[in-house]
């Protein structure tokens, strides 16, 4: 404790820094973790679709490539991936004007299509 009053008494500025990076460090590691955690539990691999899903949710969860499965459904690729406009299933199914049902269907066509091109990662 004595230590780290002498550097809180010298190195106020040095220490501050230290301890910030050390908190952002925490806070991507503790992101990394859970996302680790999330996906190696095996009832959030190949799901039911439903309409809330994003595009490379379902690519990760029945282990498929999000790229490949955006071409193969005719979508456009995000230009520049903004994580808060990711459109839902039920979004981009609207925007093409079909049902969700119709839409999850080709999805499931893409998925089957994609695990016969590809073997599994």
């Amino acid at each position: 404790m004595k230590a780290l009053s002498i550097l809180w008494q010298r190195h106020r500025l040095l220490l501050g820094a230290f301890l910030g990076a050390t908190l952002i460090a925490l806070y991507f590691a503790s992101r990394f973790l859970l996302s680790v955690l999330y996906w190696s539990d095996p009832a959030h691999r190949n799901q039911p679709l439903e309409g809330w899903m994003t595009i490379g949710y379902v690519a990760h969860s029945y282990d498929v490539p999000r790229d490949r499965l955006i071409e193969i459904l005719g979508l456009q690729p995000p230009d520049k991936p903004d994580r808060k406009a990711r459109p839902t299933l039920e979004r981009i199914a609207s925007d093409r004007g079909q049902p969700l049902e119709a839409f999850e269907t080709e999805i499931k066509a893409a998925i089957t299509r994609l695990r016969a091109e590809e073997p599994p990662r």
